[in-house]
This record gives structure tokens, C-alpha cells and sequence, in this order.
């Protein structure tokens, strides 16, 4: 196998070696997550210099394509940035716990509400930013003291996200991250070339004594997640938002990265970690949530140097938004009904959420799931867990996607979980298993 993996990487320069690397995991022909050759059993078979051959691993690792994990070697990504990866799917005969989609029963008529939007045609050279969005944002950030002086619209979070790490950051800066947490955050480092620091979480987030240790070490940046944390559930609590701004005294010139994606729906009262002492920040609301996932829009506020660098980046490639994204999110977030619907999947969300925690400590599981759409359950076997609830007639997220250094669990996305059904999962989950477990470590 190993001189069949040799076979598939060609070339006599850096820029062949990579290239070649990428054509096999573009074609499938490497897997994601699959070991590669060492630097110097490369370049012997190869024949050419451990300098080259070292130079193709750090281009590959510089665009996402590979991590170098120390004497574990390098290994392909585990989501390359250079194709699609369709996106897990339910067995047939089986339902659903696996996708962390919103209820659409509580997502708003899009296509009733473009009708009364009637939106007229934009042109070029007008403003970026619809003013009542705008607003919109700044209110709902000031009502949860975010300063809102400096405001902009993304598309989506993930976005947001990306174009303030670009704005400050190069290949090579350490990133403090959640652990366990949001798989596409992990691969947009990577694809970034920046390094994940690993931060474990307990049911309020981020723990502060990891942060103010990592503060102390050569990092760059933060991204946390302030409620409706994926995939725990985690929110702020005010003590703990304190506890982690008091962690991060010392260094004003960290770049902290808020990524509320929940919103209105998290079920959980908005915290944040940003204040006066703090140079370099941003906070991205997304309306994903709460009025869709095919919106693609959020509002982010930040310092004026973060919000400058992300507009006059974005003018210089998409420009803008789509304006009838920002009115439509003005025209929905405006109507009472629609109001009416965030506030019932709130309260909907949480009962669901609540439901499946109780009915897993029945079985004495213990889980998490303070807010948003998931809760998470610590196993010792992630895949005999998984087993057990396919056998249930239940599909469920294997959390080794989810994980750095954290230990085995699985994701359970309660999103369209009714109440009564909660007691069937749990006891599914809690049954013995059927096969030997086999412990995962990461």
C-alpha cells in the first residue's frame, strides 16, 4: 500500500510535487485524513533533495491541503479544500439527528414575503450596505452592549469569520479554538494556513484559566462561540464572560472573533467577551437560524481597523450583498408573525433540548446542551454508540469530526426531535451494545 501511495506523487520541483498531491485527493485517489509519505522517504523515491520535498509539504500545508501533526507524520486534510464533500446523509428506513438544520415549521415564508417586497433593481456604485439593516443590527447588538459604531453585512457567518482572520492574520499565526467544536471553523484554518489551539469547553464555553494560558503563549487570535455552541450547546453565562475578558487583560492586541450564528433562537440571552480593552475584534450575528440557512446574511460589528480592512476587501471581490437579502431579513425581522415564530422556536428548541437531557441522565448518560440545536453525549465508542441508535431507527453525528484533543461523544441535533420521541433515543443510546466497544481516543 505504501509504494502504491508513493505512485500517485510525481514531479522533480515543489510546485509538481504539490501539484500532484492535489490532482490524487482532487480525484480521490488520496483520502481525507490518509498518511503520507515521510519528507525524506519522498524525496528517495523521488530523487530529489529533503528541501524540495519539505517545500511541496508546506504548500500543501499553507492552502489546507495536509496537516503536520510532529511525528504523526502528514496527513491529507480532513476536508481538503479543493472539492465538495457531500454532506452526511440519513440511512433509508432511519431518521435524522445528524444535520443541525432549524425546524422549518418555525422558519418564515420566504416566497409570500418576496412577493410583498416587489424588490427593484440595484446598480452599481451604490451604497454596500442597506441602511436598515444597518440599524436593524445596531440595535439588536447595543440591546446586548456590543458597541455598534462599526457595522457591515457578511454572507453568513463562516464569512464573517474568514475576512477578519484575513484582515489581520498570515500563514503560520496560532488561533485559539473550541474543543469540541465547529468542523468548517478547523478547516478554514487550515485552509488558511493558520494553526488551531485547542480550548476546552464546559457548558458555559471556553474555560478561562485554558485561555489566559494560551494568552501567555504566541497566539493571534480567538474565535468563540457565545451561545448555541456547536456541537455542546455551550453558552455565556455573565460570570463567565467576565472571567474570560479578565483572561484576556493582557493582551489588547488578540484579534477576538464572536460567532453568534444561533441568534434570536439560541434559547440563551446574548454575552459577550468584546469591550474597551480589547483593539482588535468583531462579533458576526447570522439570520441563518433564525429566518433560514439559504439567506447566507449577518451583521458584524467590530473595531473601525477590522471593519475597514473586511469592507474594502469585500468591495474588491463580491462588492456587496445581495440587496434583496438585506431588505428581505429588514422585512421579516419587522413582521410580527415572524417574531412571533422566533420566539416559539426558541421556547421549542429548549423544550426539545431539555427533553432529550433528561431522558439520556434516565440512563445515565450524562450530556450537554444549554442552548442552540445540538446536545452532546460523551461515549466511550462513538461508533458502537452510533450502531446502537441505527439500530433505534436513528441517525446520528459521530463527534470525532468535532474533536481536536477532547474526548469520544456524539452529536444529537434536536432541531425536529419531538418531545415525546426524546425518551426512545435516550433509551436507544443507553441500551448495552450488542459488540464489543472499542475506545477512540482522538
Amino acid at each position: 500500500m505504501a509504494s502504491d501511495l508513493l505512485r500517485r506523487i510525481a514531479g522533480n520541483r515543489a510546485g509538481e510535487i504539490s501539484a500532484s498531491v492535489e490532482a490524487a485527493i482532487r480525484s480521490g485517489q488520496l483520502a481525507p485524513g490518509e498518511s503520507l509519505p515521510s519528507v525524506r522517504r519522498l524525496a528517495d523515491h523521488l530523487r530529489v533533495s529533503p528541501t524540495t520535498a519539505a517545500a511541496a509539504y508546506r504548500d500543501l500545508q499553507i492552502r489546507g491541503l495536509v496537516t503536520a501533526a510532529g511525528r504523526r507524520g502528514t496527513r491529507v486534510s480532513p476536508r481538503p479544500p479543493v472539492r465538495h464533500l457531500s454532506p452526511a446523509t440519513v440511512p433509508p428506513g432511519t431518521r435524522g439527528l445528524l444535520d443541525g438544520n432549524p425546524d422549518p415549521a418555525f422558519l418564515p415564508d420566504l416566497g409570500a414575503a418576496l412577493a410583498r417586497l416587489r424588490p427593484g433593481p440595484r446598480l452599481y456604485g451604490e451604497p454596500a450596505n442597506l441602511r436598515e439593516l444597518l440599524d436593524l443590527g445596531a440595535r439588536l447588538f447595543a440591546a446586548d452592549a456590543i458597541p455598534a459604531d462599526f457595522l457591515l453585512v457578511v454572507g453568513g457567518a463562516l464569512d464573517g469569520i474568514e475576512r477578519a482572520l484575513v484582515a489581520h492574520l498570515r500563514p503560520g499565526d496560532r488561533v485559539a479554538v473550541e474543543d469540541p467544536g465547529y468542523p468548517p471553523v478547523f478547516d478554514l484554518l487550515l485552509a488558511l494556513g493558520l494553526m488551531p489551539v485547542p480550548l476546552p469547553v464546559d457548558d458555559r464555553g471556553i474555560l478561562p484559566d485554558e485561555l489566559e494560558a494560551a494568552a501567555r503563549g504566541p497566539l493571534a487570535a480567538v474565535v468563540l462561540t457565545p451561545r448555541a455552541q456547536n456541537p455542546t450547546g455551550a453558552a455565556l453565562d455573565a460570570q463567565r464572560a467576565r472571567e474570560l475578558r479578565d483572561a484576556l487583560a493582557g493582551r489588547p492586541d488578540l484579534l477576538v472573533i464572536e460567532d453568534d450564528h444561533g441568534g434570536a433562537v439560541a434559547g440563551a440571552a446574548a454575552q459577550t467577551v468584546v469591550g474597551p480593552a480589547l483593539d482588535r475584534w468583531a462579533v458576526v450575528r447570522s439570520f441563518s437560524k433564525s429566518l433560514g440557512p439559504d439567506l447566507r446574511l449577518a451583521v458584524m460589528a467590530g473595531d473601525p481597523v477590522t471593519i475597514s480592512r473586511v469592507e474594502g476587501r469585500q468591495q474588491l471581490g463580491v462588492g456587496w450583498v445581495s440587496h434583496v437579502l438585506q431588505r428581505l431579513v429588514v422585512a421579516l425581522w419587522e413582521d410580527g408573525h415572524v417574531q412571533r415564530l422566533m420566539a416559539d422556536a426558541a421556547a421549542t428548541y429548549t423544550a426539545r433540548r431539555q427533553a432529550l437531557v433528561d431522558a439520556l441522565a434516565e440512563h445515565d448518560l450524562r450530556a450537554s446542551g444549554r442552548s442552540g440545536l445540538n446536545v452532546w453525549v460523551p461515549v466511550p465508542d462513538e461508533q458502537a454508540a452510533l450502531r446502537r441508535l441505527l439500530d433505534a431507527g436513528w441517525a446520528a453525528s459521530a463527534g470525532e469530526r468535532f474533536r481536536l484533543r477532547s474526548e469520544p461523544a456524539i452529536r444529537l441535533s434536536i432541531g425536529r426531535l419531538p418531545v415525546a420521541e426524546a425518551p426512545g433515543v435516550a433509551a436507544a443510546l443507553g441500551a448495552p451494545s450488542p459488540r464489543p466497544a472499542r475506545t477512540r481516543t482522538g
